[in-house]
Protein backbone atom coordinates (compact mmCIF):
# COMPACT_ATOMS: atom_id res chain seq x y z
CA UNK A 1 0.00 0.00 0.00
CA UNK A 2 2.95 2.24 0.91
CA UNK A 3 4.39 1.43 -2.85
CA UNK A 4 1.48 2.73 -4.40
CA UNK A 5 1.29 5.87 -2.26
CA UNK A 6 4.66 6.57 -3.04
CA UNK A 7 4.67 5.73 -6.53
CA UNK A 8 1.57 8.25 -6.97
CA UNK A 9 3.28 11.08 -5.43
CA UNK A 10 5.86 10.85 -7.55
CA UNK A 11 3.64 10.67 -10.50
CA UNK A 12 2.09 13.79 -9.35
CA UNK A 13 5.19 15.47 -8.62
CA UNK A 14 6.83 14.80 -12.02
CA UNK A 15 3.17 15.90 -13.85
CA UNK A 16 3.68 18.82 -11.85
CA UNK A 17 6.74 19.82 -12.77
CA UNK A 18 5.70 18.15 -16.36
CA UNK A 19 4.45 22.27 -17.37
CA UNK A 20 7.68 23.70 -16.09
CA UNK A 21 9.84 21.91 -18.65
CA UNK A 22 10.79 24.57 -22.13
CA UNK A 23 9.34 23.04 -25.34
CA UNK A 24 12.70 22.77 -27.03
CA UNK A 25 13.78 20.77 -23.56
CA UNK A 26 10.60 19.13 -24.13
CA UNK A 27 11.57 18.21 -27.96
CA UNK A 28 15.05 17.40 -27.31
CA UNK A 29 13.54 14.89 -24.51
CA UNK A 30 11.26 12.84 -27.01
CA UNK A 31 14.53 12.75 -29.43
CA UNK A 32 16.61 11.33 -26.87
CA UNK A 33 13.60 9.26 -26.03
CA UNK A 34 12.92 7.67 -29.83
CA UNK A 35 17.00 7.23 -29.78
CA UNK A 36 17.28 4.85 -27.24
CA UNK A 37 14.36 2.83 -28.22
CA UNK A 38 15.39 2.67 -31.61
CA UNK A 39 19.28 1.31 -30.50
CA UNK A 40 17.65 -0.83 -27.64
CA UNK A 41 18.44 -4.78 -28.76
CA UNK A 42 15.60 -6.67 -29.34
CA UNK A 43 15.34 -10.12 -28.76
CA UNK A 44 14.93 -12.43 -30.96
CA UNK A 45 12.85 -15.44 -30.31
CA UNK A 46 13.28 -19.19 -31.57
CA UNK A 47 12.62 -22.62 -31.09
CA UNK A 48 15.06 -24.97 -31.43
CA UNK A 49 14.51 -28.04 -32.15
CA UNK A 50 17.35 -30.61 -31.25
CA UNK A 51 17.93 -34.18 -32.81
CA UNK A 52 19.21 -36.99 -31.65
CA UNK A 53 23.39 -37.55 -31.40
CA UNK A 54 24.57 -35.47 -34.29
CA UNK A 55 21.80 -33.67 -35.38
CA UNK A 56 21.46 -31.18 -33.33
CA UNK A 57 23.66 -28.69 -35.16
CA UNK A 58 22.54 -25.33 -36.23
CA UNK A 59 20.71 -27.18 -39.13
CA UNK A 60 18.17 -28.47 -37.59
CA UNK A 61 16.92 -25.17 -35.54
CA UNK A 62 12.98 -24.95 -36.80
CA UNK A 63 12.11 -21.30 -36.40
CA UNK A 64 7.92 -21.61 -35.34
CA UNK A 65 7.67 -17.75 -33.46
CA UNK A 66 3.95 -18.48 -32.37
CA UNK A 67 4.16 -22.45 -31.96
CA UNK A 68 4.05 -22.44 -27.75
CA UNK A 69 0.95 -19.98 -28.09
CA UNK A 70 -0.72 -21.99 -30.71
CA UNK A 71 0.10 -25.49 -28.82
CA UNK A 72 -0.91 -23.53 -25.13
CA UNK A 73 -4.57 -22.50 -27.06
CA UNK A 74 -4.97 -26.19 -28.40
CA UNK A 75 -4.29 -27.60 -24.68
CA UNK A 76 -6.54 -25.33 -23.30
CA UNK A 77 -9.01 -25.97 -26.35
CA UNK A 78 -8.81 -29.96 -25.84
CA UNK A 79 -9.13 -29.32 -21.91
CA UNK A 80 -12.09 -27.63 -22.16
CA UNK A 81 -13.79 -30.27 -24.82
CA UNK A 82 -13.01 -32.78 -22.37
CA UNK A 83 -14.53 -31.33 -19.22
CA UNK A 84 -17.62 -30.85 -21.44
CA UNK A 85 -17.84 -34.22 -22.23
CA UNK A 86 -17.19 -35.18 -19.13
CA UNK A 87 -20.13 -33.62 -17.43
CA UNK A 88 -22.46 -33.96 -20.18
CA UNK A 89 -22.06 -38.18 -19.49
CA UNK A 90 -21.95 -37.28 -15.74
CA UNK A 91 -25.47 -35.54 -16.08
CA UNK A 92 -26.68 -38.05 -18.73
CA UNK A 93 -25.76 -41.01 -16.21
CA UNK A 94 -27.40 -39.24 -13.52
CA UNK A 95 -30.83 -38.81 -15.47
CA UNK A 96 -30.47 -42.62 -16.65
CA UNK A 97 -30.35 -43.68 -12.94
CA UNK A 98 -33.69 -41.41 -12.01
CA UNK A 99 -35.64 -42.53 -15.20
CA UNK A 100 -34.60 -46.05 -14.10
CA UNK A 101 -35.41 -45.96 -10.70
CA UNK A 102 -38.96 -44.32 -11.74
CA UNK A 103 -39.73 -46.66 -13.93
CA UNK A 104 -38.76 -49.72 -11.80
CA UNK A 105 -41.66 -48.73 -9.57
CA UNK A 106 -44.57 -49.99 -8.67
CA UNK A 107 -46.11 -46.73 -9.71
CA UNK A 108 -49.06 -46.59 -12.34
CA UNK A 109 -48.46 -44.62 -15.32
CA UNK A 110 -51.26 -42.29 -14.28
CA UNK A 111 -49.34 -40.88 -11.04
CA UNK A 112 -46.68 -39.06 -13.39
CA UNK A 113 -49.39 -37.25 -14.76
CA UNK A 114 -50.31 -35.85 -11.59
CA UNK A 115 -49.00 -32.50 -10.67
CA UNK A 116 -48.81 -32.96 -7.02
CA UNK A 117 -46.61 -35.85 -7.30
CA UNK A 118 -44.30 -33.69 -9.66
CA UNK A 119 -44.24 -31.04 -6.46
CA UNK A 120 -43.57 -34.12 -4.20
CA UNK A 121 -40.94 -34.98 -6.22
CA UNK A 122 -39.20 -31.41 -5.85
CA UNK A 123 -39.76 -31.36 -2.63
CA UNK A 124 -38.24 -35.21 -1.90
CA UNK A 125 -35.08 -34.14 -4.35
CA UNK A 126 -34.19 -30.82 -2.58
CA UNK A 127 -33.82 -32.56 0.75
CA UNK A 128 -31.01 -34.70 -0.51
Amino acid sequence: MNEERYAYRVRQTLNHGLNDIPAAASRRLEAARHLALSRQKQSVREIVFAGAGTLASSASKVHIPFLKQALAIVALLLGMWISFYWHSVQYVTELEEVDSALLADDLPPEAFLDNDFFEWLKDDSSEE
